[in-house]
């Protein structure tokens, strides 16, 4: 019997609100038919309602994602030769410039060829020498000549071979950047390819992130972003796309998109793990509302205006919603004062009363303070 009542109740409460809204989407429109309406309510008496003027502020779409910081140059060091290592001409994590010799391989035997070959290639070009001066008086054949020229060339290649060889043997910075932590001592022997030291060029420095293939449209280099990482969470380190991958990626449905950022104090380090704010649109000048104030009406939206002290109902379109507040595109100007709360009471033309702010009802439920 107590379910049966309950049920009778909750009955009677829908159907009371389902008939008190229906005569709230009767009034506006009947004032919508009526051009400005027939004034408030009987009496003239003034409907309680509150409200506030719309806001204009700065107003940006965006698309978060997670990427991955990278250096902008980064190489492993590793010997063309094998052989002892004579010096180490760097400190760990230090900066270096381009063309910095890091590492010096045992090069004693490349700069006695090397040594070789120039006494070599001395005494062929004294051969040659003597064998033109020869042919130009006649004393000397054209084929003595041909050979002394070509053996001056054999030397000549000889000579570079051996700078080339003995090149080999040190290890210079590729570009400006950072080193790290070596993996050989002074003396130890290391093969070809062995691993020597990192160099990283940091600033500035990349991000690798992707955003669902929906933005492609509206993706494109450029783009400002701004950057968060846990190792800095007070920070926000600004940056812009760089380059946009041409291809989507088939499994995630995805578009690579690789940034550059600004780090000229070097806390950014490739590796870290980053949140990616990049901003799509950005409205300077965007009407906001709160979302207290839309109505909902027959496939529309509407908001009731407050103009002259008398509700006018105006239709709004709406564009995007940040946190409790809405964006309006079309409808309302700078200036307009809209009813937050209290709309179901008011018909247009009626005239309204706007209670000061203290006067709303605590959020949440809240006891007033």
């Amino acid at each position: 019997m107590r379910r049966f009542v309950v049920a009778v109740l909750a009955c009677a409460i829908l159907a009371g609100g389902g008939f008190g809204l229906w005569r709230f989407y009767e009034r506006l429109q009947h004032g919508a038919n009526a051009a400005g309406g027939a004034g408030g309510p009987t009496g003239g008496f003034a409907v309680p309602v509150l409200a506030e003027p719309v806001a204009v502020e700065r107003l940006a779409e965006d698309v978060v994602a997670i990427g991955t910081l990278r250096a902008n140059e980064s190489v492993m060091l590793r010997p063309e030769v094998a052989g002892r290592v004579a010096a180490i001409g760097f400190a760990e994590g230090s900066v270096v410039t381009a063309g910095t010799v890091l590492v010096r391989l045992d090069d004693a035997i490349p700069r006695a060829e090397l040594a070789q070959a120039e006494a070599e290639l001395e005494l062929a070009q004294a051969n040659a020498r003597r064998a033109q001066e020869l042919f130009a008086r006649g004393a000397g054949s054209a084929a003595a000549r041909d050979q002394a020229v070509a053996a001056l060339r054999t030397a000549t290649a000889a000579v570079e071979l051996a700078r080339a060889r003995l090149d080999k043997h040190s290890l210079v910075a590729p570009f400006d950047g950072i080193v790290g932590l070596r993996r050989v001592s002074p003396g130890a022997f290391v093969n070809v390819g062995a691993d020597i030291v990192n160099l990283e060029s940091i600033d500035p420095i990349k991000l690798d992130f992707r955003v669902p293939e929906v933005f492609l449209s509206r993706v494109a280099v450029g783009q400002r972003l701004s950057v968060t990482v846990d190792a800095f969470p007070e920070r926000s380190f600004p940056g812009a796309i760089a380059a946009i991958d041409p291809a989507i990626d088939p499994a995630g449905r995805s578009i690579a998109v690789r940034a550059s950022l600004p780090n000229r104090d070097g806390v950014l380090r490739p590796g870290l793990f980053a949140r990616v704010r990049l901003v799509l649109r950005e409205e300077p000048e965007a009407i906001m509302v709160p979302e207290a104030a839309i109505v909902p009406f027959a496939g529309r939206f509407l908001v009731m205006k407050v103009v002259d002290g008398r509700a006018q109902p105006q239709p709004v379109t709406l564009g995007l919603r940040r946190a409790g507040r809405v964006q309006v595109t079309s409808g309302l100007s700078a200036g307009d004062v809209v009813v937050t709360a209290g709309q179901m009471k008011l018909q247009p033309g009626a005239a309204v009363a706007v209670l000061p702010p203290e006067a709303a009802p605590p959020a949440n439920g809240a006891p007033r303070s």
